[in-house]
């Protein structure tokens, strides 16, 4: 985007669709405790720092550059954190402040941020909550990760002057064809980045059609994650209570997809009596249902939030706990990609085969279709239809170990051909810096 062309947006202010939006916006205000309160009691706010969904920042502004990057929840969060590394790395006097939305990846955050980054939750998209955000943050960069778009958020940022930049933008048919209901909106909202970054070809594609002007594609941010960390006194006491019993997990699974593991599980049992099957729902809070509906299958269920332990009467260890997969793809060596046999797309295959796990998914694979495709054709994934496919897959792998370690490795040599993302993503956000340095050493001292 030119410096012409974005100075033509600022002067003549959001386009009507956007104009309207924030009109909607301002007038439910008055709801906004309301929602709050409602997503408090469900456990999808943190009650310690309520304040920051309305812009009210929780500490200072700190000195120096900022740069802002907007990662929705935990996936597009870890993703970021190489990028994070580099971009310190680069500039001594840089900071990096991470906005996500949910509780987990606030959580994770805390946990995986190094020095001189810090998190907060991104305000609501109400006007006045956008503006008291950047009028306290004032950001030099602003980055957005993968397909969340905040339109007043957004745009106020770009009205103020602040750099920003789409990075592994990711967009599904499906939003696609959503924002296409709004042409003129979208194309404004899109236009107001100055760089924008696809993660594959298609979602470049999709941009380039809503409106996107040069959209490059270097890679996947996903590619050069680093693996989930595990508890390793978590881990041990795990491998010691399963000890020589096969073992498969199925993991971020949706409603649905847990019984099709468990009909899975009870079509293994003539081949391997002892076979223990590890669940890691995508949504903990589902937890005590799925217990519920597992046991009414006749299947004993251990349930990792309850403190409840695996012995010999286990046939599901239930994982309905936060920010723990990196111990469950250590467990097991084989993986069914939740997401997938149901219409949510699937999630990301990098996290377990990064692991060196062989991998198996469902037909549903619209949000990694690029990444789902280059898996199986490498012989990394088998793709199943239905429980009975789903058990036919583990017990091939179970049955044949040389089979499961090829596989298994075919999808970790993937993952190690780093697509040099980070570093091509690091290098352009660091080239919108240097015109914006010398105005904030002046605007931030």
């Amino acid at each position: 985007m030119s410096e012409q062309h974005t100075e033509r947006d600022r002067t003549r202010g959001p386009q009507f669709g956007l104009a309207l939006y924030r009109m909607a916006t301002r007038a439910i205000g008055p709801l906004v405790p309301l929602l709050l309160s409602h997503r408090l009691k469900r456990g999808k706010e943190d009650a310690a720092r309520l304040n920051e969904r309305r812009g009210e920042a929780t500490r200072a502004r700190p000195k120096g550059t900022l740069i802002w990057i907007h990662a929705a929840s935990v996936g597009e969060s870890l993703s970021v954190l190489p990028l994070i590394n580099h971009l310190l790395a680069e500039r001594d006097d840089t900071l990096v402040l991470v906005t996500t939305g949910t509780v987990t990846s606030a959580k994770l955050m805390a946990e995986r941020l190094p020095p001189r980054a810090f998190h907060q939750y991104v305000p609501l998209d109400h006007p006045d909550f956008c503006a008291r955000f950047l009028d306290h943050w004032r950001p030099d960069l602003g980055v957005w990760v993968e397909s969340e778009f905040w339109p007043n958020l957004i745009t106020t940022s770009d009205e103020r002057g602040i750099p920003l930049a789409l990075v592994n933008a990711r967009i599904t048919q499906k939003s696609f064809d959503g924002w296409q209901r709004f042409p003129k909106t979208i194309a404004d909202l899109v236009g107001r980045f100055s760089l924008v970054f696809a993660q594959d070809n298609a979602s470049a594609a999709r941009l380039e059609a809503l409106g996107t002007c040069h959209v490059s594609t270097p890679g996947n941010l996903k590619h050069d994650a680093e693996p989930l960390t595990a508890d390793a006194r978590e881990l041990g006491a795990l491998r010691r209570a399963i000890g020589t019993r096969a073992v498969w997990l199925a993991t971020n699974t949706h409603d649905g997809e847990e019984m099709i593991a468990a009909d899975a599980h009870k079509a293994l049992l003539y081949d391997y009596p002892g076979l223990l099957t590890l669940i890691v729902p995508r949504h903990p809070a589902r937890g005590s249902e799925i217990a519920r509906q597992l046991r009414d299958r006749a299947l004993g269920v251990a349930q990792r939030s309850k403190g409840q332990r695996i012995d010999a009467g286990t046939d599901v260890y239930l994982a309905d706990t936060l920010g723990e997969l990196g111990i469950f793809y250590r467990l097991s060596n084989i993986v069914f990609v939740g997401g997938t046999m149901v219409d949510v797309g699937g999630h990301n295959p990098f996290e377990p085969a990064r692991l060196n796990n062989a991998l198996i998914a469902g037909p549903s694979e619209f949000n990694f279709a690029e990444a789902f495709a280059t898996f199986t054709n490498a012989d990394a994934l088998i793709r199943i239809a239905d429980s009975a496919g789903l058990a036919t897959a583990v017990s091939g792998l179970i049955a044949d170990e040389t089979e499961c370690r090829r596989r298994a490795d075919a999808a970790e040599s993937i993952v190690a051909k780093s697509s040099a993302a980070t570093r091509i993503t690091c290098d352009a956000l660091l080239s919108l810096l240097p015109a914006v340095a010398a105005e904030s050493a002046v605007s931030h001292a």
